[in-house]
């Protein structure tokens, strides 16, 4: 692993009567002005840029008005579970008479709006159906809907086929010719927006002269924590949304679902952070999604009922530990699988396969050895009937979707679908083909990627002073962001004396450090070390990256040092 300098524009913005520190890691993320830190709903992008959009108001507004029944199909992940939560409570709050979700079960029917998940919703006699965070490449499923006289919606964030499906709207900033500048608004953020566009156009139409005007802004949480779920990319844009969202959180104003899963995960509300929409939150509303149905997530997120609300955050924490555990042995059988291959002898493109792996976790298998290895990882499971679904991750400089696009331009024969992004896509292919497709796969990142690339390294925002350890710096950067991907939480790296370290939990490693100079006494926490390198009594330096922390315990709070990589010296 190399540490290396966060590059730094040659001149650095105005920005204000901030802190030099604070002004050289905004600026090393991009920031140019002044404006940018502005996290008011004033700043948000105009609606009225994206594509479709009208297209789209006229539809809901005329369901609206003609009471129509409306079926909200969504994605089995924390993004299309807050998304058909959003769109259900949004529809609801502006007017809705009927509205109501679908999401696809992933063993069943697998993702997206296909014709078989058509004749499932035809069940239900909707008039519209609008799908959140998918649709974008579901030309057959549309048809299907088409067919049987409904109307369609699509809302999506993905980037799409060759061809669009044929629905009566399409809102989707990745679609070609799409004006709308910011590219990365999660499937959440999209039925968001949808949402302040068809109150804007009820507003004109006089709805709220004589009533109060609906606030979606209490939807929000629910916004912020699909957007960081999903990983995009926080621009300026999302970081105005994830912001306002984790201020409600913070405020204790966030719907009962969310609460109860914060309060069964033992986290405070007012201390929530960006980082614990991603690693506390998201997790356990997944694990619905990947071990049996969403419904269950998106079920607590609606709900209203504060004791009903806890006892299905309960049971989504039961099936996270379920989750873990089924990741935890999977990681074993492929490590076991890649023990004996040297890494020189490595493939540049990962591609495992397991029988008896679980469908729903191999995308955070392909992660942890995407890790692991620093390489672009997809690992399969069986999907039936012959076939293969894989779950691909990649790593920085590595468009991991492109990269599906042109395997399957060059052996056409080879993959059966695939969709994603520029850093997980998925992808489904005949099981006898995965041999010519691991070996065509690995020809694709030789093409593109060097041998450096495929070491992993870590951007540094350089080293702090001795005087820089301190509570109010440690609590500045954690409000600072919100951080996230494309927007990172500062890391910074120095040397330190090991004064003490052991394990707690079953991986994690607890240290006491002091500084270079030996004149301040740190404590720092490592996660899911390597039990076979740490705890290590033999070493007296250590190399770091890290984070600056707070650390809370019994009503006391200190700086923590969080270790993201420690290397001897």
């Amino acid at each position: 692993m190399r540490i290396e300098p966060r590059p730094l524009p040659s001149t650095l913005p105005l920005l204000g009567n901030l802190p030099p520190l604070l002004t050289r890691l905004y600026a090393a993320r991009g920031v140019q002005t002044e404006a940018e830190l502005d996290k008011s709903l004033a700043r948000l992008l105009p609606y009225q840029q994206l594509k479709g959009i009208e297209a789209g108001v006229d539809l809901l507004v005329e369901a609206l008005d003609q009471r129509q029944r409306i079926l909200i199909v969504g994605d089995f992940d924390a993004d299309g579970a807050t998304a058909s939560t959003v769109g259900v409570l949004g529809l609801r709050l502006l007017g809705a008479a009927h509205v109501d979700y679908l999401v696809p079960n992933r063993f069943e029917f697998g993702y997206g709006l296909t014709p078989e998940i058509v004749d499932v919703a035809l069940q239900r006699q909707p008039q519209l159906l609008i799908t959140v965070d998918n649709g974008i490449s579901s030309v057959d499923g549309v048809a299907a809907a088409k067919a049987a006289g409904l109307k369609v919606l699509v809302t999506d964030h993905h980037l799409p086929g060759e061809q669009l499906p044929d629905a009566d709207a399409i809102i989707n900033p990745n679609q070609p010719g799409c004006d709308f500048p910011s590219k990365s608004l999660a499937g959440v953020g999209v039925i968001f927006y949808v949402l302040m566009a068809l109150r804007a156009r009820l507003r004109s139409l006089g709805r709220y002269d004589t009533q109060a005007q609906p606030n979606i802004g209490e939807l929000l949480d629910l916004v912020a924590l699909g957007s960081v779920a999903d990983v995009v990319p926080l621009d300026a844009n999302n970081r105005i949304l994830v912001h306002q969202g984790l201020e409600r959180i913070r405020a204790g104003r966030a719907r009962p679902g969310l609460k109860a899963i914060l309060e069964v995960a033992r986290r405070d509300h007012r201390r929530i952070t960006s980082t614990d929409l991603g690693f506390i939150l998201g997790p356990r509303l997944n694990a619905a999604g990947r071990l049996d149905d969403m419904s269950l997530g998106i079920e607590c997120l609606l709900c209203e009922d504060a004791a009903l609300a806890q006892e299905m955050a309960q049971q989504l924490d039961d099936l996270n530990q379920d989750r873990k555990s089924i990741e935890q042995g999977m990681q074993r059988e492929a490590l076991a699988q890649l023990k004996d291959l040297p890494v020189e002898s490595m493939p540049y493109g990962l591609c495992l396969f397991d029988a008896d792996w679980h469908q729903g976790v191999i995308g955070i298998l392909a992660s942890r050895l995407k890790e692991r290895y620093h390489r672009p990882t997809i690992a399969f499971a069986d999907a039936g009937d012959g076939m293969l679904k894989g779950s691909a991750r990649s790593v920085p400089g590595f468009h991991i979707r492109d990269a599906l696009d042109a395997v399957a331009a060059r052996h056409p024969q080879l993959i059966s679908k695939f969709g994603g992004h520029a850093m997980a896509a998925g992808l489904s292919l005949p099981e006898g083909n995965f041999p010519a497709f691991a070996e065509a796969f690995d020809q694709e990142v030789r093409r593109q990627l060097r041998e450096e690339d495929l070491t992993g390294r870590l951007l540094s925002d350089g080293s702090l002073a001795v005087e820089e350890f301190h509570l109010d710096l440690a609590k500045a950067l954690r409000h600072a962001g919100p951080w996230g991907q494309h927007f990172p939480e500062p890391l910074f790296h120095g040397v330190f004396q090991l004064v003490e370290q052991r394990v707690v939990g079953e991986r994690h490693l607890k240290v006491v450090l002091k500084s270079e100079c030996g004149s301040v006494k740190l404590d720092g926490i490592a996660f899911g070390v390597d039990r076979e390198v740490w705890p290590n009594p033999t070493v007296r330096w250590v190399e770091l990256a890290y984070k600056l922390d707070v650390n809370e315990f019994r009503g006391n709070e200190s700086v923590q040092l969080m270790i993201a990589h420690m290397e001897p010296r």
